[in-house]
This record gives C-alpha cells, sequence and structure tokens, in this order.
C-alpha cells in the first residue's frame, strides 16, 4: 500500500502539473488549440515541461545534494521555502514565454492561476505546513471547471477521473508523508479556487 502511495505522490507530482493541465486543457477544448499545429503544441508542451517541471526538480535535487535542503522531497517546512520561491521565478518566466506568444487569454488565466496558487503556498508555508501535492491536483480540478464555466466544454468522464485522481492522491499523501487531514484539504482548496477563479474572471497579468 505505502509503494501505491508513493507511485501515485510521484506521478501526480505537483512539477508535472502545469503540464498535464496544460495538455488536458488543449485536448478538450477547441478554442485554445486551434490555432496551433501539431508540432507547435509539442514545442509548447516541451517548454511548460522544462521550465515548470524539469529545472525545478533538477534545481532541488542539486540542493539536497550539496546539503541546503534535507531531502529532494522536502519533508520538512522550512526546507521548501527557497525551492518554492526558485519554482516560482521558474514559473514566472515559463508565462513570460507563453504571453509572447498568440495565446488565448483562457490560457494565461489558467496559468496564472498556478502562479498565484504557488505564491499563496510560499507565503503560507512560512507558518504553515501545506501539501503542495495537493494544491497542483486542485489546481487541476478548478481548471477543467474553469473551462466548462467559460467555454461550456463537455467532459464529464474527465471531471469524474479529476476527482478520482484528487481522492487517491489524497490518501496517497497521507500514508506517504507527515500531512494532517487539514493540509491536504486545505491544499486542494487552495488549488481549486486559484484555477477556477482566474479563468472564471479572466485574471491574469499582460506583460
Amino acid at each position: 500500500m505505502r509503494f501505491l502511495a508513493r507511485l501515485f505522490s510521484i506521478l501526480l507530482h505537483p512539477a508535472w502539473m502545469p503540464t498535464i493541465i496544460l495538455v488536458l486543457a488543449y485536448s478538450v477544448d477547441p478554442y485554445l488549440s486551434f490555432r496551433f499545429t501539431s508540432v507547435q503544441l509539442l514545442i509548447l508542451y516541451g517548454m511548460v515541461l522544462c521550465m515548470t517541471g524539469l529545472l525545478p526538480v533538477m534545481s532541488t535535487t542539486v540542493m539536497a545534494r550539496g546539503g541546503l535542503v534535507g531531502s529532494i522531497a522536502l519533508p520538512a517546512r522550512q526546507d521548501r521555502i527557497v525551492p518554492y520561491f526558485m519554482t516560482l521565478l521558474y514559473y514566472a518566466g515559463a508565462y513570460y514565454l507563453l504571453s509572447r506568444t498568440t495565446e488565448h487569454p483562457v490560457t494565461l488565466s489558467l496559468f496564472f492561476g498556478g502562479i498565484l496558487a504557488l505564491l499563496l503556498t510560499l507565503l503560507i508555508t512560512l507558518k504553515w505546513k501545506i501539501s503542495a501535492h495537493m494544491v497542483g491536483i486542485g489546481g487541476l480540478v478548478g481548471a477543467l471547471l474553469g473551462l466548462v464555466y467559460v467555454h461550456d466544454v463537455y467532459m464529464p468522464l474527465l471531471l469524474a477521473i479529476s476527482f478520482i485522481a484528487a481522492g487517491v492522491l489524497g490518501t496517497a499523501r497521507l500514508l506517504d508523508s507527515d500531512h494532517t487531514p487539514a493540509q491536504i484539504y486545505a491544499g486542494v482548496l487552495l488549488g481549486v479556487c486559484c484555477a477556477f477563479g482566474c479563468i472564471r474572471y479572466g485574471i491574469l497579468v499582460r506583460i
């Protein structure tokens, strides 16, 4: 059981969540993807994966090997502050690159929701440990709900799967980490509210 919990924690790690959300959003919402060719989409996905996934993971790994943080898993609250701030800078860089393309405003709002969620996660982490995994999966659920609201996208199966994934991941984090139920619930609520709120109200920053 603990092995499965760790496996789900790795597969649904917040580092991969921006890319997963973007791929799903472009797959189900033609309003976002119609202007891109398949090659352009692959380049876009690769850029987001590199900026929001690979670079943060590599940087945290270097910090762990250098003794700046206790472990790449960042179990201690204090160890999370610098990696979260560093990841926030990577997110900002990805957002800037997205804003320089012909991106749909909903895409920018969706991505800005991720930046806002990460910023609030960082600020909360200064005083209290919140589940970043659940913030990430909450962002996925909130993004899908946002697309349903603004573009009336029909995806009941995908929504059901996302809710189940959130429940499974929450259980996995309780089994595979020292998170409390309150930290799990707070994380998913933060992710849902930031993603859905930014898409629903068109919150973004023009660069």
